[in-house]
């Protein structure tokens, strides 16, 4: 039986493409280990679809001043010990990383029993965590056309993100059941993230009564993020966090309004959906999300507003032209190459499991 170690956590866009992986794995008798963080968002999503987790010390790489940064390095290096430790365990053929800190140790113990490692980087650019990674890594697996420069030539693929195959089997009439919607005036999913978006919340929130004359709102605001005064209002629903029904709340979309998350973009590429991404900003953030959009601006799959521009005017204007080219939009996508990254990314791991 062929075994394999995945490994990637501190942010579910370090877990969930690992997730979209494990049907293919298992339908082809691997023998399936994680190694995560001792208490990340990683342990819970993984143990609750059943694949053996096993934690290990974590500590973070800062480029800025902080106290953490003088005990973080033992932290590693403990993680590094007990990675080591586990994979002579395990025994894996290949190790397969989505990245952060936690990967970190994972993949450098790796290098040291000569088992390949594949990592996949969702940015744009390369992250710090990865960037200590690559020079140990078989492969690395990429989103964007514009990452192959920053890679090692003969390791770059790209590939697109792994995209959970039941997000894909959305149906829109559950979908306006389940949130008690009509098929009679189009629909917007506003995604604002696993913890909310406040400035995308409050921009929708404010534009409701102009929206709601010719559109229906679906919102996923984020934890504590409802607003009560907002409940039982005709074509405006609201939630928290959406599991599992997801897949048809984006099937009963027309448009969807997201972050630029590198994840969260190209499932929406792969649903096809005409989309405007609003980027954290660079203040925010290192800038990743304001790459991804523009990369997806460019190939024609997305109208971009940044957030220093958005107001009701500029939103509005964009929730109209983008309505209004949603065939041009639809088009690009589905000349995109970027819609098979599962069989793309299980072919790497299928053909240095078999060097082994």
């Amino acid at each position: 039986m062929k075994k394999i170690v995945l490994t990637g956590g501190g942010t579910a866009g370090h877990v969930t493409p690992n997730l979209a992986l494990l049907p293919s794995l298992q339908e082809r008798g691997y023998e399936i280990h994680y190694i995560g963080s001792y208490s990340g968002i990683e342990k819970k999503l993984i143990e609750a679809v059943g694949i053996p987790y096993d934690g290990i010390s974590s500590g973070k790489l800062r480029r800025y001043f902080d106290w953490k940064n003088f005990s973080d390095p033992f932290r590693v290096v403990k993680g590094y010990a007990e990675a080591r430790s586990l994979l002579k365990k395990y025994h894996p053929d290949v190790v397969f990383s989505k990245g952060g800190f936690v990967a970190v140790p994972v993949v450098l113990a790796a290098k040291h029993f000569h088992i390949p490692t594949i990592i996949h980087e969702s940015d744009m650019t390369p992250g710090l965590a990865n960037k200590i990674c690559i020079p140990s890594a078989a492969k690395v697996c990429c989103n964007f056309p514009e990452t192959v420069p920053y890679l090692p030539e003969d390791k770059a693929v790209l590939t697109g993100s792994p995209i959970r195959r039941e997000l894909l089997e959305g149906d829109r009439l559950t979908g306006l059941q389940f949130t008690h919607l009509s098929g009679a005036k189009p629909i917007i999913l506003v995604i604002g993230g696993s913890l909310g978006a406040i400035h995308i919340n409050t921009a929708i929130r404010n534009l409701l009564p102009r929206l709601l004359e010719q559109y229906q709102v679906i919102h996923i605001c984020g934890k504590g993020h409802l607003d009560e005064d907002l409940i039982g209002r005709p074509g405006y629903v609201q939630y928290e966090y959406v599991d599992a029904p997801l897949r048809h709340l984006f099937a009963a979309a027309n448009l969807i309004i997201s972050r630029a998350g590198a994840n969260s973009i190209c499932e929406i590429l792969a649903l096809r959906k005409p989309n405007i991404l609003i980027p954290l900003s660079a203040a925010a953030s290192r800038g990743d999300q304001i790459l991804n959009a523009r990369s997806f601006e460019k190939q024609g799959f997305s109208t971009v507003l940044e957030e220093e521009n958005m107001n009701d005017e500029t939103l509005l204007e964009a929730i109209h032209s983008t309505l209004a080219r949603r065939r041009e939009f639809i088009s690009a996508m589905e000349q995109s190459n970027l819609t098979d990254a599962i069989g793309i990314i299980m072919g790497l791991i299928e053909s240095y499991a078999e060097r082994k």
